[in-house]
Parts: structure tokens; sequence; C-alpha cells
């Protein structure tokens, strides 16, 4: 591959959230144009929580036709199911038996998770940072796309790989995360302090599903402050700078201009400009999903085409690992 390599994956599991749009799918389109760009559903990671299967089935479905809604191009990139992938599911067991206990134990979203789901602690939601990395190392990416939450995972990728190249030699290529700058880091309307989460069903959150009445609605009850001026001062204004920063995601502007523009205005009529930005990045993409929604056999033919494009490079890096652990080759008879 001439170009670089980049991979990102997204859970088939709940509904895409306005933070999803801004700080994932949107920044695809940019890789695609300059990056050999592999984007997959990870339905192998949604069920370390327990899915209800009909959800399941048809929110893997429902990634896929977000990532081209949004204006990922399947002849440009490549998009499938992990599920369809299996080198991710043989090199992730692999990669477990390079990959500390400790390790797996100091990982926050294990906690986390552990926490919120306290009856279904299984052993797939301890060890799944493993599959993580085969996710990765499986394509010999360059480059990783991460959020804050994420860097955690790519420290351990990047030590089980080194791990397992000290044993057996030159294997696996050590990604390195990239972290744009420029990236709206979307937050909670009704708590600016925290993540916009598509688990959480509060007003808080904006899903792509929303009307765009709906969509509306919590923007106007959006939490501001006692301040009364639109200023960027994400620690004493947070509200309002997380209103800034979705503004300027959905308007192409700056944070600075975005701030500049709304210099004087009430709280009200700035809700409402933030709304109107929003809707209008969104409404098309809606339209574009539905269409794809409604003809799921060409998301069968995406997903068949982006799964034989993949495994061609996945396989390959799957085989020399297993060569050098030392399995025997099948032999066709």
């Amino acid at each position: 591959m001439s170009r670089p390599t980049i991979i990102s994956g997204i859970q088939s599991s709940g509904q895409p959230s306005l933070g999803n749009l801004l700080g994932a799918f949107l920044q695809f389109i940019k890789y695609q144009e300059t990056h050999e760009t592999f984007c997959f559903v990870a339905d192998h990671h949604a069920i370390t929580v327990r899915q209800d299967p009909k959800k399941l089935h048809e929110n893997s479905y429902a990634i896929a036709a977000w990532y081209i809604a949004c204006g990922l191009d399947p002849a440009k990139c490549t998009i499938f199911l992990q599920s369809h992938v299996r080198a991710h599911a043989e090199l992730g067991w692999i990669l477990g038996t390079f990959t500390q206990m400790g390790e797996l134990e100091r990982m926050t979203q294990f906690k986390d998770k552990s926490q919120r789901h306290a009856q279904n602690i299984n052993a797939g939601l301890f060890t799944y940072p493993a599959l993580m990395a085969a996710d990765i190392l499986l394509y010999q990416v360059d480059e990783v796309p991460v959020g804050d939450d994420q860097r955690q995972h790519l420290e351990l990728t990047r030590t089980v790989a080194t791990r397992f190249n000290n044993v057996y030699g030159d294997t696996f290529k050590l990604p390195q995360g990239t972290f744009p700058k420029n990236v709206a880091r979307v937050k909670d309307l009704q708590e600016p302090t925290k993540k916009m989460s598509k688990s959480s069903d509060s007003l808080g959150t904006v899903f792509l599903l929303d009307d765009l009445k709906t969509i509306e609605k919590k923007f106007k009850k959006a939490v501001t402050d006692n301040v009364g001026a639109v200023n960027l001062d994400e620690e004493n204004q947070p509200g309002v700078a997380n209103l800034l920063a979705i503004y300027a995601a959905c308007a192409g502007v700056s944070l600075e201009d975005a701030a500049a523009q709304f210099e004087g205005s009430q709280y009200g009529p700035f809700k409402a400009a933030v709304a109107e930005a929003v809707c209008g990045t969104i409404d098309p993409i809606q339209k574009r999903y539905y269409e794809l929604m409604d003809d799921k056999t060409e998301l069968d033919r995406i997903f068949a085409q982006g799964a034989a494009k993949a495994s061609a490079v996945a396989d390959k890096t799957l085989q020399d690992v297993m060569d050098k652990v030392g399995y025997v080759r099948p032999v066709s008879l």
C-alpha cells in the first residue's frame, strides 16, 4: 500500500449521537482521500454488553449506513463487519496470550463498564482490549484516530505488539495515534462537563435519528449559566463553550469566529442558531441514511466487498503470526 493506512471501528450498539457524527463519521471523509482507510462495524465488541439480537442485527446495518450517508465512499475506503473477517477473532485469541492480567485490570473502560453492568462482568468485557489490538495490528496500520478515552487502549496495543515482536521478530507495525486538534469534543447538553454518550437517553444527548423538532427542543433546553454572555470559556462557561464547539463544527468555522459571531447575543437566539446549524447538517444525512436502510441488499454487497478486501490484508498478517507461533498449516485434501 503506497498510502499510509488508517483504521477505525464503531460498535453496533445503541443509536449514534451528534458526538459520533462530529467526532468520528465526518472525520473519516478526510482520511479516505489521503489514506488507505478501513472502517468497520465492531459487532464482536458490542456483545461484551448483553444485546437484543434483533437490535444488534439492525444496528450493524445502521452503522454502515451512517458511514456512507455521512460521505464515506465504498470505492475509496473499506467498510466491513468485524465478524465477517474471521482473522479478528483468531488473532485476538493469540494476542490474549501476550496480554498480562495486570494490564487488563488497569483499563479504565473495563472498570467503568463493570460498574454500569455489574450483573454481567464477563470474560469478554475483561479481555476485549486484546481483540481491539488485533483489530488494529491485522492491517499493519500507520495511524489510529483516537479520542482521550482510547489512548490507553492504543498504548496497550503497542505494548502487546512490541512484546510479540521481541519474541518472534519484526511482525507488527507499531501504530501511531492521531489526536485531531480541531475536532469538536461534543459534551452532554445537560451535563456539559461530560462526554455526550449514545448510551444515554437523556435530553443531553442528540441522536442522529432524532427528528428536527426534537433536536431543536434539546438545544432550547441546553444548560448554559448565569453569566448571560456568549464567551469561549470552557472552564467557567462549559455549556456555552460546548454549544460554540458544536456550532463551529456544523457551520464550518473556527471556534474564535463562532465566538465573535455571537458576541453580545442572548442565550435564546444563540441556542436557536446552534440548533439550526445542527439540523442543517443532520437533515440530508438522515435522508440518505433512510434510503440506504431501505436497500439492505446494497449494504450486503458493500459488506461482502469490504470483507473480501479486508481479509486479503488481515489473513496475510494472521498467517505470518501463526507460522511464527508454530501452528501447523491446514492441508487441502
